[in-house]
């Protein structure tokens, strides 16, 4: 079902926005005090999966998780992430919609509150502009109600995958490509003139090269048509709407193409400024001459190295010396960090207009480069758009430009340890990353949605998740957290890891355990509770996915 937009004019909408107000929370003590771990209950599963109720459609289930139904929404929802491929890139029909019904009813099950769903802009918009096909995913938005799920909607505008090899390639429309093919100054560049073709530069926000409309107008036409074919279900079951920013949906430049940021060569990446695209040029060059030193718009930093190397033999980059930290280094730092933040409050400001009066709330995420984050210049942030140094907060202006436009948190890495990551990368810290990232989150008073690095389903990574959870919740009247795992798919319904799974979703739904001081190894004992393998086959998971 195709849905033809009709035509807007290239014009700014007028629109009203709120004055939140708010006390930044005290930080005098940020973890938990010791406290009495009570004895874990029994888990008790007890569903009717098949059983559909003619009136409503809704799932005749139940899941006794040892405290009442009143109390269980007091504690940290869990929402999965769908499978990639849940809607196919060609038709745009949902894909293994049997399995997917089953694996629903698991989900509610287990205790989940909800799935995201990754909307992706070059399967909805692929060949035409302004002809929108949300048939997929308005029956997967169906099938959620029925099965008693709430939804996170991700408006991806960005690639998914590496390319045509990838069998999970989700390119940008095919009408978008074209005009990069005949404008390729549309895609980002670097100093050595490597396109990357994940997401539009940021260069172009406001121009019209896109058949007339600008890339800004190109997601805010999106997004209504979003908001319009959805009316009746956001605020209802679509209670997320993630505004994507950037490559992996993440407000950020490509410094490293995300292939590359999947293998464990990533923890020696220092990336490579993407300012080298003519828009890119033409926006550092004007600034460059409104302060006089039109010499220092020319492109990015001389001596920034290669891909890969070590920070303290670069020109740019080292400790000592390092032309990050000079008069140059500031100005070229504040005006791509700049460009940055003013692509963020461009969105931020049309999703706000757009959603106003919803009931849906609006989110973006902040990657983590964390593997330089023990050095003084942090070069893997730097390259990414954070102005984020030992001597500068580069995620506080992010955090407080989501709280002007009531936006959430979401950011990665709540499954990462340092000593882990420092086995491979001794200058690396991702606790230290998040903490700074949860810690601005406080201050300015926003919810923070949650994710791992990748897919983990071991205990450990679990018990990360929920220290980190509570490194942001503890001592706030009304905290604001949830997270969303990675991902749907065969591996999570094994046996072993699904028993896993259900605890940890356990441990963030009952608030009493939530906020206790939590024993990871009487955890691991699998035989506090009953799930079983007859329970597992009864659920049909063994079959999801397949």
């Amino acid at each position: 079902m195709a849905i033809a937009a009709p035509p807007s004019t290239p014009t700014f909408s007028a629109f009203f926005r709120p004055t939140r107000t708010y006390s930044p929370p005290s930080f005098t003590r940020l973890f938990s005090p010791p406290t009495t771990t009570k004895p874990l209950r029994r888990l008790t599963l007890s569903a009717r999966l098949n059983s559909i109720s003619p009136d409503n459609g809704d799932l005749q289930g139940e899941l006794f998780h040892g405290f009442s139904p009143q109390r269980r929404g007091r504690g940290s929802p869990v929402f999965v992430i769908m499978p990639v491929d849940s809607v196919d890139p060609l038709g745009g029909q949902v894909r293994r919609r049997k399995t997917m019904n089953q694996s629903f009813k698991a989900l509610v099950a287990a205790g989940v509150e909800g799935v995201v769903i990754e909307v992706w802009w070059g399967i909805v918009e692929r060949d035409q502009p302004r002809v929108y096909n949300w048939q997929g995913y308005l029956a997967i938005v169906e099938l959620a109600k029925r099965c008693g799920l709430k939804v996170r909607a991700v408006l991806a505008f960005h690639q998914c995958g590496s390319g045509p090899p990838d069998p999970n390639c989700i390119p940008l429309p095919l009408w978008v490509l074209d005009e990069i093919d005949k404008d390729p100054d549309l895609a980002y560049c670097d100093r050595f003139g490597r396109r990357n073709t994940e997401y539009i530069s940021l260069g172009c926000d406001s121009l019209p090269v896109l058949q007339g409309r600008s890339p800004l107008q190109v997601y805010a036409d999106f997004m209504r048509n979003f908001r319009d074919t959805f009316k009746h279900f956001i605020g209802v079951i679509i209670i997320g709407i993630q505004i994507g920013m950037g490559p992996a949906g993440e407000l950020r430049y490509p410094s490293c193409p995300t292939q590359k940021l999947t293998s464990a060569w990533r923890t020696r990446e220092l990336g490579e400024f993407q300012c080298y695209d003519k828009y890119m040029l033409a926006a550092l060059n004007a600034r460059a001459r409104e302060i006089g030193m039109p010499e220092w718009g020319n492109g990015g930093p001389i001596g920034a190295s290669n891909l890969m190397q070590n920070p303290e033999e670069t020109k740019f980059f080292r400790s000592d010396g390092g032309s990050w930290n000079t008069s140059y280094g500031t100005f070229f730092l504040e005006w791509y960090s700049g460009m940055l933040l003013l692509h963020g409050e461009r969105l931020c400001r049309e999703a706000e207009a757009i959603f106003w009066g919803t009931k849906g709330n609006t989110s973006a995420k902040v990657a983590g480069f964390h593997w330089h984050y023990l050095t003084q210049s942090h070069p893997s942030e730097l390259t990414a758009g954070y102005y984020n140094t030992s001597t500068r907060d580069g995620y506080l202006p992010i955090a407080r430009m989501f709280a002007r436009y009531g936006f959430s948190l979401c950011c990665p890495c709540f499954d990462l340890q340092d000593l882990d990551e420092k086995q491979m990368n001794p200058v690396s810290s991702p606790e230290g990353f998040l903490r700074q990232l949860l810690s601005a989150a406080r201050v300015c008073d926003i919810p923070v949605e949650g994710e791992p690095s990748a897919s983990s389903l071991d205990d450990k990574s679990f018990q990360q998740v929920v220290k980190m959870s509570k490194y942001y919740s503890y001592g706030l009247e009304k905290p604001s957290f949830s997270f969303n795992f990675v991902r749907m798919d065969k591996n999570m319904f094994e046996l072993h890891n699904w028993v896993r799974f259900t605890r940890f979703v356990r441990q963030m739904s009952d608030v009493n355990i939530f906020r206790a001081k939590l024993d990871v190894d009487a955890m691991a004992d699998s035989r506090r509770f009953s799930t079983s393998v007859s329970d597992v086959a009864k659920f049909g998971m063994a079959s999801a996915y397949c």
